[in-house]
């Protein structure tokens, strides 16, 4: 059986979007996502997977949406998160599937989640779209590597690995 892993992008305060976007570009943030995800399935919701606007490639793309004729050209079309999971382990081999957003498929997959791909973008932006909260005491920190802002890289970020303690 496949890890449920959850990969996200957030400011301290929790913010991962505005009006279905990214309220950031990170090169470097993108480069370590494809890196992780690839080969693997990715699991989104109707809204990210219209945000992004096409498939991943390398990646089975799954979307989770709740209209009944939703059509996805390139990705396959489930209605729960639980049939997402289930393709996902269906159609590869792979050791993890990744949660890649938006806030509601995050806030029903962290509790199923064995590991958090944590992306903390270290600045204060408006948002309409939050990762949920965590409790602490249920994940321990594997990894956490602080990287500059550059030139292409406005802010600094912290990429982090959380893995669900007793995992």
């Amino acid at each position: 059986m496949a890890e449920l892993c959850l990969i996200v992008a957030m400011t301290p305060e929790r913010v991962i979007g505005i009006d279905n976007t990214l309220p950031w570009h990170l090169p470097r943030d993108l480069q370590h996502f494809k890196k992780t995800t690839m080969g693997c399935p990715v699991i989104m919701g109707r809204k990210t997977w219209e945000s992004i606007g096409r498939p991943l490639p390398g990646r089975l793309n799954i979307v989770v949406s709740r209209q009944a004729n939703y059509k996805a050209e390139g990705a396959e079309v489930v209605h729960d998160l639980a049939a997402a999971v289930r393709l996902a382990e269906e159609q590869t081999e792979t050791s993890q599937v990744f949660v890649i957003g938006g806030a509601n498929i995050y806030q029903q997959a962290i509790a199923l989640a064995a590991r958090i791909y944590l992306t903390v973008v270290q600045t204060k932006l408006d948002g309409d779209a939050w990762f949920p909260q965590t409790v602490e005491t249920e994940w321990v920190e594997e990894s956490n590597n602080l990287v500059e802002a550059d030139d292409k890289n406005p802010f600094d970020c912290r990429f982090i690995t959380l893995k669900r303690s007793g995992v």
